[in-house]
């Protein structure tokens, strides 16, 4: 029985327009790739993302010097498109839409799905207020639960700079959630206030 071939080696095949070895790679890589996609933008834009950086892989490999993962390098490729969308966008409507869901669980009643929901939305509005590089460090270190040197790696910055970028992610993250709480109390005191 034969191995599969490796990574680099599908790469070299890729580079050199083999489209059997892409679907290879797609085939070992586009679930990763899918799966940080949604929780970086919207769904519908998740799945043009993870084309895109697919459709590109073929030219991008020619940059690669084979060091270090390339899933890695295939998601530096994902956080590319993903900021060229970002900025080719006047305003990022949906983005991050799937961040604040769990894993689907068994929920056991209709008031903890309401909860669930509601912080959902309140994470979600949160991270809209950070910028696409503070969300990004943010993501794939807390969410992905990546190390700051692979993310330092997918992103092509110093270590610290991720650190650093995490650092103020979470401030401006835990303002935005305090404000977002108080705007909620106070809703709900209006509405209170008003029954009297």
């Amino acid at each position: 029985m034969t191995s599969a071939p490796s990574d680099a080696v599908l790469a070299v095949a890729v580079a050199n327009g083999d489209l059997p070895a892409l679907g290879k790679l797609y085939d070992l890589h586009h679930a990763a790739v899918r799966a940080f996609a949604r929780r970086l933008i919207d769904k519908a834009g998740a799945e043009d993302l993870l084309h895109d950086t697919f459709l590109t892989l073929p030219r991008a490999l020619a940059r690669w010097n084979g060091e270090g993962a390339l899933r890695t390098f295939i998601m530096g490729i994902a956080i590319n498109h993903a900021q060229h969308r970002v900025r080719a966008r006047s305003r990022l409507g949906a983005a991050i839409a799937r961040f604040g869901r769990e894993p689907e669980r068994v929920e056991h009643n209709p008031e903890e799905r309401s909860e669930q929901k509601q912080l959902a939305e309140t994470l979600q509005r949160a991270l809209e207020t950070l910028s696409f590089d503070h969300r990004t460090a943010f993501v794939l270190c807390e969410v992905e639960e990546r190390s700051s040197v692979e993310v330092a790696e997918i992103l092509a910055v110093p270590e610290g700079t991720v650190r650093t970028r995490l650092h103020y992610a979470k401030q401006k993250l835990r303002a935005a959630l305090i404000h977002e709480r108080a705007a909620i109390a106070a809703d709900a005191f209006v509405r209170s206030a008003a029954v009297y």
